[in-house]
């Protein structure tokens, strides 16, 4: 795990990559490098900050040059001791025992056919110095990151945003669609940069840079032809062994040459992954995280250490119990930064804070289960659709009298949340709607009308084009089985777009790899050809993997309450951030720069100080864009606050 950077016919191109480079450090304290050849009339530069996880020595450094070709390398390839001995037996002879040469001598000998044949996270360069040519690639699920920039004929590319704004001195203009888009979803998806001429690579894709000029950009794996092909396999009544594809990616993503830990809720995905870990690594240590019991009450969130403790005893974990009760108005501006785009989920505070106190016990490398949820319908928001098609079939008289009620109904008092009257009015809100429109509203943030309230009407028409991109997304595939076609949505836009990215920064920020065995193309492939209805069965999410881990965990960790990998909103909100949402609101650039509109912004802070509404998702992303935004207009360049 690393930081990438690079510049391809680019002027200053020395310069500039030492800049990206030096923006990256904290994705890689361990070493850095550069290597520089000519290109025509121009040069190519390689950039890159190194994590060392596999071989520590120097046979592992990069940018790794050899017979021609040279790589910058952002990942971990799981199968690389395959790769490996499939190649030794082809005559190759390596140098060191890193992923990176594995990767490198791969590509030499079957270039970008080597790609399917890849089984991690990665995103890299690598530069032919025959042919003149710079492709990159990224990995086929959008775990790792790669934005670029593209002028003329030249190129600059990094592993986050922020170095590319901080290598141009500033020059990039923000994209307001983008951030419309954001508001609508609290993240930007993953077709979409929050800066005009930056870009991000797709998952699964690779583009090639030649000296003549000409670009070219091809796919090696399509998700939306995975999620066919899985439906084929359970027609054709195959059914995939899920216990033995997670044990086995669970084993793989151990691969490591220095300490290994997970994440630990004490929820089904990261019990069941520490379960598995532990066979392989006795001892393994755990991280998980309680809050303030006085905001954990007001948000009345489950105790979830509780079922931490009792799977770290079960299986002989060394567990390590953080409790958040973090600066927030210290926190927002620095993770702001780091996460590189507004995004609105305070669960990045979470990880950033877990993988800090990691990386001081001398932890480099996480496990997660982030993923499970997207592709085994684990959400809320899954059974809840499933529920919206049953509840429309009731007369409308009583869904009207029904609605009424519960719009009466507070959300919070003084002292304490109301969880279940927040889901009751969050499902009427959707529950009416056709299938797509209802699966977006479930997840987003505002509906049409909402939205066009909230900002510049300028920019209503940036509202129908996120809109119509969601629609186009959820209906591009062939699916007879609504809940696969929401899985599909779901890693193809709020697993990349959200939970992968958030994951990345946070954790990087923090020198720290977080590996999800979830978010395995083997896993994937195996998820796709489980059929919806066995996904949910009566009102159990997440069935088949709760089947697939009863043979390792008890029942009362599998089948508990769904837990929350979030923050107390309503508490911080209430206390530590009210004065500062109070000046946002009044005086914040978004505000006086007309993007929002101070009048609707005001009636949110009204209804959920009333407690009548619950916008403490929606403000917590106006105060995380208006970092964000402050930062990308200040004409610098992005730089730590």
């Amino acid at each position: 795990m690393c930081g990438i950077a690079g510049t391809y016919r680019w002027p200053d191109g020395k310069a500039v990559t030492d800049r990206l480079t030096e923006t990256l450090a904290h994705r890689g304290p361990d070493g850095a490098g550069r290597y520089g050849h000519p290109v025509g009339d121009g040069e190519v530069q390689l950039g890159h900050r190194r994590l060392a996880i596999l071989d520590l020595s120097g046979t592992g450094a990069q940018p790794m040059v050899s017979d021609g070709l040279a790589l910058t390398y952002n990942g971990e390839l799981y199968n690389a001791p395959e790769l490996r001995a499939e190649l030794a037996a082809a005559g190759v002879r390596f140098r060191g025992t890193s992923d990176t040469e594995v990767l490198l001598q791969a590509w030499r000998r079957w270039g970008t056919d080597c790609l399917p044949r890849l089984r991690g996270m990665f995103a890299f360069g690598i530069f032919d110095e025959r042919t003149g040519e710079l492709v990159l690639a990224r990995d086929q699920l959008g775990i790792k990151p790669l934005f670029l920039l593209r002028r003329g004929r030249g190129l600059v590319f990094a592993s986050e945003l922020k170095a590319l704004a901080a290598a141009t001195g500033g020059s990039l203009e923000v994209d307001h669609a983008a951030l419309v888009a954001s508001l609508l979803y609290y993240w930007v998806p993953d077709s979409r940069c929050a800066f005009r001429e930056a870009e991000k690579l797709p998952p699964g894709s690779w583009l090639r840079c030649g000296p003549d000029g000409r670009v070219q950009q091809g796919r090696f794996w399509h998700l939306k032809d995975v999620a066919a092909e899985g439906r084929e396999r359970a027609r054709s009544g195959e059914r995939p062994d899920l216990a033995a594809v997670v044990a086995e990616s669970a084993r793989r993503h151990l691969l490591s040459d220095v300490p290994v830990a997970t994440f630990l809720s004490g929820g089904l995905d990261s019990s069941y992954l520490t379960a598995l870990a532990a066979r392989h690594q006795p001892g393994i240590s755990a991280y998980t995280i309680g809050f303030r019991a006085e905001d954990a009450r007001f948000e009345a969130m489950p105790d979830d250490l509780r079922y931490a403790r009792q799977v770290a005893e079960r299986f002989g974990v060394d567990l390590h119990e953080i409790e958040i009760a973090p600066d927030v108005l210290d926190l927002l501006p620095r993770m702001t930064y780091h996460l590189d785009e507004p995004i609105g989920d305070p669960a990045a505070i979470n990880t950033f804070l877990i993988c800090s106190a990691a990386r001081e016990a001398g932890v480099k490398v996480m496990l997660s289960g982030m993923g499970a949820d997207e592709l085994f319908a684990g959400y809320r928001k899954h059974l809840a659709n499933l529920l919206a098609l049953r509840y429309q079939r009731v007369p409308r008289p009583l869904r009207r009298g029904l609605s009424t009620a519960v719009d009466r109904l507070p959300v919070a008092s003084a002292r304490r949340g109301y969880r279940s009257v927040r889901f009751a009015k969050r499902f009427l809100s959707f529950a009416d709607l056709p299938e797509e429109t209802a699966f977006r509203r479930s997840y987003t943030m505002y509906d049409r009308d909402e939205l066009l309230a909230l900002i510049d009407p300028d920019l209503a028409g940036a509202v129908e084009d996120v809109l119509t991109e969601h629609a186009d997304t959820y209906q591009d595939n062939d699916l007879d089985d609504f809940v696969n076609r929401m899985c599909l949505a779901d890693a193809r836009m709020f697993l990349p777009g959200l939970n992968l990215a958030y994951t990345d920064r946070s954790s990087m920020a923090a020198s720290t790899e977080v590996r999800v065995p979830y978010v395995d193309v083997e896993v994937v492939e195996a998820a796709f050809a489980v059929p919806g209805d066995r996904k949910i069965v009566g009102r159990q999410g997440k069935a088949a993997l709760k089947e697939a881990a009863g043979s390792v965990l008890p029942r009362e960790i599998v089948y508990r309450p769904k837990g929350l990998f979030s923050a107390p909103l309503r508490a911080w909100m209430s206390r530590d951030l009210a004065p500062l949402v109070r000046e946002v609101v009044d005086d914040g650039v978004l505000v006086t720069s007309g993007f929002l509109r101070r009048d609707a912004l005001r009636r949110l802070v009204a209804e959920d100080a009333a407690g009548h509404r619950d916008f403490s998702k929606h403000l917590w992303h106006v105060l995380t864009l208006e970092y964000w935004y402050r930062g990308a207009t200040s004409g610098s360049g992005r730089t730590l606050p």
